[in-house]
């Protein structure tokens, strides 16, 4: 090794201007960021991270029920991840070349596609949405068909593919014209039906649980549409951006469902073990023999860092793990555990409404109380801004309670909890033990939760 780059010293970078975080991100990245953050009370400064936890300055604890949106399914700062990626450095491999291959894509690829035996091949980019651009994209080209038929309310990335399947209007509203598309309920399968009649169908794109609101498909829904699919020569792409890697309880969430092969399947997030970004796009061998149909075709998709040694070695790190510690059993017993001991509190509370989900994707859902006093506080805060007061419980859970969760949506009554899967016991009882509390004090008519819902109040009017 020389000793170029000695000039740069992160360390001491982050030391002398790591308290000008926020306004960095005011000046130079998106100004509204820092705006939110701080009209929330989440404007945190953490100055280091592990497992489960984050740690501020004063050495006080937060418990991360988020996990970076799904990304850190082992935690942050995986002891063995965190080897894998210095190892590989210090490997010195001849890295993205473009014109040999190594052998650590062919490793991952296998290790993938072992947990989905029906599926044959796998295309590596670089996040969740480019795995969904790719899987529309073979969709199309394979079928010979232009649309894409999507579920309300879905989320499967930013891009303009993965935006043309968006069930979301908020995130839709002014990147038209997109690509020929058409929504149905999930779980609507007459829908389906009439679409599929038409004939121009090349796919549908759909969650088994779908991250906004936390709903599962219904059961049998999966398996009927993969057979409509193919009674009329379109295919099933299955995402399991957030949902894979034993989210919910099984190494995959349409594994819950007997009989359901994608023919596409798209993960991210948690494959990177929360150091390198890395998308994977799982197929059938004729979709990539379509696609891929010459050598004159051998570069007709392709992403410049897909593949890149440090993901693919993040990638086996994590797998390693998950089987070494039995992370996905991990999952169902603590999310079955911490489903039953939310659920038991329905009941208790009469603006719990339910308690849903599977494995360690959970949605804690509000609703309308019945009593006259806590009915016109909900009153005032629905009229003002749906999901108001979802967020209110959220805030009291940083700000008294030092835990970390998010609204499931824009406008949705919903708390998504998606915590690392390596949880456990002491972190459910944390939770359950806040949350209680939080309630509580909501229930009591008075207390943190309702000042701040003043707060939101004047924030959504000021803001329409």
């Amino acid at each position: 090794m020389n000793d170029q780059g000695k000039g740069f010293d992160l360390a001491r970078l982050l030391e002398e201007r790591g308290a000008e975080r926020y306004d960095l991100h005011t000046r130079h990245l998106n100004h509204q960021l820092p705006r939110m953050l701080h009209t929330l009370g989440f404007d945190k400064v953490y100055e280091r991270a592990e497992g489960a936890y984050f740690w501020d300055a004063e050495g006080n604890d937060y418990l991360d029920m988020l996990a970076g949106f799904g990304v850190m399914g082992l935690g942050r700062h995986h002891p063995v991840v965190r080897r894998a990626l210095h190892d590989v450095l210090d490997a010195s491999l001849a890295d993205l070349t473009r014109f040999d291959c190594q052998p650590l894509p062919g490793l991952l690829a296998e290790k993938l596609l072992a947990h989905s035996p029906h599926l044959d091949r796998v295309f590596f980019g670089n996040s969740g949405t480019e795995a969904v651009e790719t899987a529309l994209k073979f969709a199309r080209y394979a079928t010979g068909k232009p649309r894409i038929l999507y579920c309300d309310h879905a989320f499967h990335g930013l891009t303009t593919g993965s935006l043309s399947v968006n069930g979301e209007k908020g995130f839709r509203d002014g990147f038209a014209p997109l690509l020929p598309d058409t929504a149905i309920t999930l779980g609507d399968l007459e829908a389906l039906r009439r679409e599929l009649r038409r004939g121009d169908v090349a796919g549908l794109v759909v969650e088994p649980i779908q991250g906004k609101g936390v709903h599962a498909s219904p059961p049998g829904f999966l398996r009927e549409a993969q057979e409509l699919l193919h009674r009329h020569k379109a295919v099933l792409i299955v995402d399991e951006v957030q949902t894979g890697l034993g989210r919910t309880g099984d190494f995959y969430a349409y594994q819950h469902e007997a009989g359901v092969e994608p023919d596409l399947l798209c993960v991210a997030k948690a494959l990177s073990g929360g150091y390198v970004p890395v998308g994977a796009t799982l197929g059938k061998d004729w979709i990539f023999k379509r696609v891929y149909s010459s050598m004159d075709r051998v570069l007709v998709h392709s992403a410049s860092f897909g593949s890149n040694a440090q993901a693919m070695a993040a990638g086996l790190a994590v797998l390693a793990v998950m089987e070494e510690e039995e992370t996905v059993l991990n999952a169902r017993r603590t999310g079955d555990l911490l489903r039953e001991r939310l659920a038991a509190l329905v009941g208790r509370y009469e603006l719990l409404h339910e308690v849903r989900g599977r494995g360690l994707m959970i949605g804690i859902e509000f609703g309308r109380p019945s009593s006259l006093k806590l009915r016109s506080r909900w009153a005032m805060l629905q009229a003002a801004r749906k999901g108001l007061f979802a967020q209110m419980v959220v805030v009291p859970l940083l700000q008294k309670h030092r835990i970390l969760t998010q609204v499931s949506g824009d406008h949705l009554e919903v708390i998504k909890l998606i915590p690392p899967l390596v949880i456990g016991e002491p972190e459910v009882d944390r939770f359950v033990a806040a949350f209680t509390a939080v309630m509580d004090d909501a229930h009591s008519g008075g207390g943190l939760v309702w000042d701040f819902g003043r707060t939101l109040v004047k924030q959504a009017v000021a803001n329409r």
